[in-house]
Order: structure tokens, then sequence, then C-alpha cells
């Protein structure tokens, strides 16, 4: 008989344990995974990643034939009518075939799907609705949920204060809808209403949107988003919120004290970050701290202070990335079954799918000064002739390379296109490359990427077409 009912068990179905039970089993491993939804692909594949794109996709397609942009090409059109029940029954479809695949996947590769809640009854026991179940390793992979604003209680059902979730499955276009947040979830949901016809007021603790990105990114974005009719309201907090029927009044206030003012709306969108879900998992049972965030520190092999529990994705330290914890996935599952996993956590990219989109790899020009003398290059999308051709002028690619080596450092990008674009630098940094690599490489014509091409040729001052 064996000592354990199965090699590895993954509590959580989102990008990281589902690939990583998927890779276990490909490996050879007795695989399971705990999930309590009723559908697999956790926060980013139903709530999350997926349905927004789907509201993102649509609301441009409706934005360029309500404003008149498909006219330019000769696609005439009479009245342009919204209907946001066939948008959301889209944005459903898409889910329902990716989550419906992922289970596919589960029956192909021999994964056994545990229906409930994980609870740790010791370090190689799961308890899952009433019926505990042994693994020689136990992956903990349940993600993260908002953060809430104290204060402000999120009811997605009243749809008046909502956060990530209530903002993708809105009935009615809000008449204002104000964003608590500039991030990267606060911009893109606030994109989607504001192409579907709401008022939309950003409001931002710090200073510039989009934390964590590239200074040059963050003032453009500015400057974009402003230009898109959002109205952004720049350091700056949110003292309180109060609902009387259908309306809510926020009083804000400068950041740095000064006087307060009420912004009043019929939606409120919280989005001020996320935090690591490991309430209900039992951890107390098996003397498995937090740190100081909440979080749960690992080695490199995702291993924590607990013989046979490792751990990935958004409960352990790092970016909170779909792609981030699905490398860490397909790691974790090789550490287990090989001894050997490689994710590079220092080439990890990160986009923003907005219109335009925002991307960057590697390190913020701010940061890489703070550790050396650097060179960087710029192109503006308006010179390239893709772009220009497209009428899609915004934007810029900016490489940053070490001044003694001329390693690339960093890449960011502004584009309709950067979530793709950016694949390329991430894949070049991936292989220690220069910019002077970047610059000879023959780029095809007329694309985007030529801009990739064009700033990392800036990056020793002799771009081609500025």
């Amino acid at each position: 008989m064996a000592e354990y009912d199965y090699d590895v068990i993954f509590i959580g179905a989102g990008p990281g344990g589902y690939v990583g039970a998927i890779r276990a089993a490909q490996l050879g491993l007795k695989t399971a995974c705990v999930e309590s939804r009723e559908t697999l692909g956790g926060t980013c594949l139903n709530v999350g990643c997926i349905p927004s794109k789907a509201l993102l996709h649509g609301s441009e397609k409706f934005a360029e034939a309500a404003g008149g942009a498909l006219a330019r090409y000769g696609v005439k059109l009479g009245k342009v009518e919204l209907d946001l029940a066939a948008l959301q029954a889209d944005k459903a479809d898409a889910v329902k075939g990716l989550t419906g695949g992922i289970e596919f996947l589960f029956r192909k590769n021999k994964v056994d799907w545990l229906k409930g809640t994980g609870t740790f009854k010791d370090a190689h026991t799961i308890t899952v609705a009433g019926k505990d179940y042994t693994a020689k390793e136990v992956v903990i992979a349940t993600g993260s949920s908002v953060t809430p604003l104290p204060g402000v209680e999120v009811d997605n059902d009243k749809g008046i204060i909502v956060d990530s979730t209530g903002a993708l499955a809105l009935s009615r276009v809000p008449d204002h809808l104000v964003v608590i947040g500039g991030g990267v979830i606060g911009l893109e949901m606030g994109s989607v209403w504001r192409r579907l016809g709401a008022k939309v007021t950003v409001v931002e603790f710090l200073d510039a949107l989009l934390p964590g990105m590239d200074g040059d990114v963050r003032k453009e974005a500015a400057k974009i988003f402003k230009k898109q009719g959002m109205e952004l309201k720049l350091g700056t907090k949110v003292t309180g919120v109060t609902v009387k029927g259908k309306k809510a009044t926020l009083t804000v206030e400068p950041a740095k004290g000064g006087a307060a003012e009420t912004i009043e709306a019929d939606c409120v969108l919280v989005a001020i970050g996320r935090r690591p879900n490991v309430a209900g998992l039992g951890l107390e049972n098996i003397g498995l701290e937090l740190n100081a965030r909440g979080q749960i520190d690992t080695g490199h092999d995702f291993r924590t202070s607990v013989d046979g529990v490792r751990a990935i994705g958004d409960v352990i330290p790092g970016p909170m990335l779909a792609h981030k914890a699905e490398d860490e996935g397909i790691a974790v599952a090789e550490y287990i079954a090989t001894g050997v996993g490689i994710v590079n956590h220092a080439v990890i990219p990160g986009v923003v799918y907005t219109n335009p989109e925002f991307a960057g790899v590697g390190l913020t020009e701010e940061q890489a000064r703070e550790l050396g003398e650097v060179k960087v290059g710029k192109f503006p999308m308006m010179a390239n002739s893709r772009a220009k051709t497209n009428h899609e002028p915004d934007g810029f690619v900016k490489v940053i390379a070490d001044a003694k080596t001329d390693k690339v450092l960093g890449v960011w990008a502004i584009a309709s296109v950067a979530g793709t674009m950016i694949a390329q630098a991430a894949q070049a940094m991936e292989f220690g490359a220069t910019s002077e690599d970047i610059a000879y490489t023959c780029h095809a014509h007329p694309t985007h990427s030529e801009a990739v091409k064009e700033a990392a040729m800036a990056v020793v001052g002799k771009p081609i077409h500025i």
C-alpha cells in the first residue's frame, strides 16, 4: 500500500495551481488539485485576466464604431447602439470555453480535481469536503483577492461600490464611475466603462499612475488617459464613502494634507491592490508563519519553512501576475519530480491592457541608475511606419542598457500592441542580449516591433527614422 494518496497535491486551480498540476502529472507524479469554485482557472480565468480582456476588446470595437473611427476606412454606419447584455454574454462565452478547456486537460493528464476548500490537518494531510487526502508534497497556490479599503464596504450585488469582480459584471453603463486606485486593474476597468459612455474619475494616492512602472511611462500614461477623457486626481486620498439610495458620495483630500472635497458617483470601483489568500488554510496547524506583508516566504525551490510544503504565485513575494504563477507552477513541479526547476524572476514582463497598451520587463530607468551608469535609447511610435499608418501615434519604446557592457537591463513600451512586443525584449534579456544584439537583428517591415530595434539603435544615438 502506498504511503501517500498522492505524490503532490496543489491547493488552488488558478494559473499557478492548474499549470503546476498538469506539469507534475506529465512528469509522472500522481497529482491532485483542490479547488472550491465550480470552474477551474482561478481568479484569472473566471473574474480577472480573461473576462477583463473580453470587455476591453469589445469596448474598443464599440468605440471604433460609435466614435467614427471606422468611417476613415470607408466603413459607414448608421446610429450605433450598445447592447451591453450581448457584450457580457460574449465575455461569459470566453470564460466558459477556457475554464472547460482546463477541465479537459485535467482529464487528459489524469489530474484528480478535489472539489472543495482545502485545509491542512498536518503537513502531508489536506482535508477537503470532510475527507482527508495525503501527499508527499503539498503546494499552496491559492492566489490573491482584492485588498479592502478600510471603512468602504463593497457590495457587488448592488453595483454601487464594487471591486474588480463587480466592475466586470455591471448591467448598465454608469453615468459617473469613480475608480479608487490608478494601477493596472483600475485603469483597465476605467477604460472599458469610459469607452462605453461613462464619465470616469481616477483617484490615486501617489503623484503618478501605474506604480512600479518606469517613470517616463507613468508620465505619459497621465497624458494619454487625460486625452481619452478621464479625470485624474493624483496625490489624492479617499477618506470616506457614503451611499444614499443609488448614489455614492466620496470625501477626498490631498494626500499630503489640505482641504477636503466631495465627489458624487453612481458607481465606485475599489482597486487599491490585492492580498494573498491564506485565511482558512489551517497554516497554524502546521506551524507555518507569514511574513510582515501576509505572504509565505519560500526558498529558490519554493520550499516553505515546513518540510513537504511549498508555495507559488500570489501567496509568495513578487509581482502578482498570472504568468509569473504559471512559470512557478511548472518550476515547482519540476523541482519535485527532478530536483531542478527554473524561473528567472528578473525577467517577468508586466502589461496594462488599455489602448494603447503599457508594457515593461526588467529594471526601470530609476532602478537601473541606482545600480550604476546606464545608456538609454527611446523611439516614438509616431515615427514607426505601421503605427503611423494605423493612426496609433501614442507611445514609445525605451531600452535601458548597462553603460559598460551594453547588456539590456530593461525595456518599456507604450503602443497598441506593447504586450506582444515586450515578449521579444523578455526573450532577448533571457539570453543576455546587448542593445547592439537587438539593433542588428532584422525586424520585418512594416511592424510595430521595428520600434524596439530603433530604440536599441538609439542607445548609441543612431536611430534611423528620427
